[in-house]
């Protein structure tokens, strides 16, 4: 759907949620890997960039850090507790969560009551570190089940705590005081690189750094 007829359906979806006396916000449950943070029944509390609570509830941690290995495919598996129309992104923090993006460039229209809705974010086709994939699960309708799974190939690094993302981003939606129109979900992970593969020289931290097990030339 091009812009202006996504733009039209939201004003048209806008005068339509005039009538109604709330809105509902989507949720989304990181389900794989498993979440750094606690998660009820809806995968709150998610609001809060970039890794998911409130600013009243940061959330109680797992602990949990997923073992994985660098070069290789990542299973990911979200399921959306609360339906809206919108897409996925997921990228990886190294050395630090500073290093993650900010959320997705939103185009907005007036909503009801003259308060701004979105009605779509930025979506980069070619994504570059630390974005590892950008516009997945793109839907528009009710889909079965409400989950949604790809592979995401993993850089060929070390690290011993990095930070995957995997945030959604909502059309149609009003603006969230902690996420605007961004929920946040991480989950830690322990990347250990393939001595097969050269290092992914480029993320943060391996410029030096040589695969566990690779024989000096």
């Amino acid at each position: 759907m091009n812009l202006k007829l996504r733009i039209a359906a939201a004003l048209g979806a806008f005068a339509a949620a005039s009538a109604i006396p709330a809105v509902v916000s989507a949720h989304f449950i990181l389900m794989q890997p498993p979440s750094w943070i606690q998660e009820n029944k809806l995968g709150d509390p998610q609001k809060l960039g970039p890794c998911g609570g409130t600013s009243a509830d940061a959330g109680m941690p797992t602990g949990i850090v997923t073992p994985v290995t660098g070069g290789e495919m990542l299973h990911i598996k979200v399921q959306e507790t609360i339906y809206h129309p919108g897409h996925f992104r997921v990228a990886l923090a190294v050395l630090d969560r500073s290093e993650l993006p900010m959320d997705p460039e939103d185009v907005t229209a007036d909503g009801p009551n003259g308060k701004p809705w979105s009605v779509s974010g930025k979506v980069d086709p070619n994504p570059k570190p630390p974005v590892l994939v950008d516009g997945v699960f793109d839907h528009h309708e009710r889909m079965p089940n409400q989950v949604f799974e790809t592979d995401v190939k993993l850089p060929n690094i070390n690290c011993d705590h990095c930070s995957l993302q995997v945030i959604q981003f909502m059309e149609k939606h009003p603006i969230n005081p902690d996420g605007r129109f961004t929920y946040h979900h991480c989950a830690d992970l322990k990347i250990t690189a393939n001595p097969k593969l050269p290092i992914d020289a480029m993320w943060p931290g391996q410029a030096k750094a040589k695969a566990k097990g690779k024989k000096k030339s």
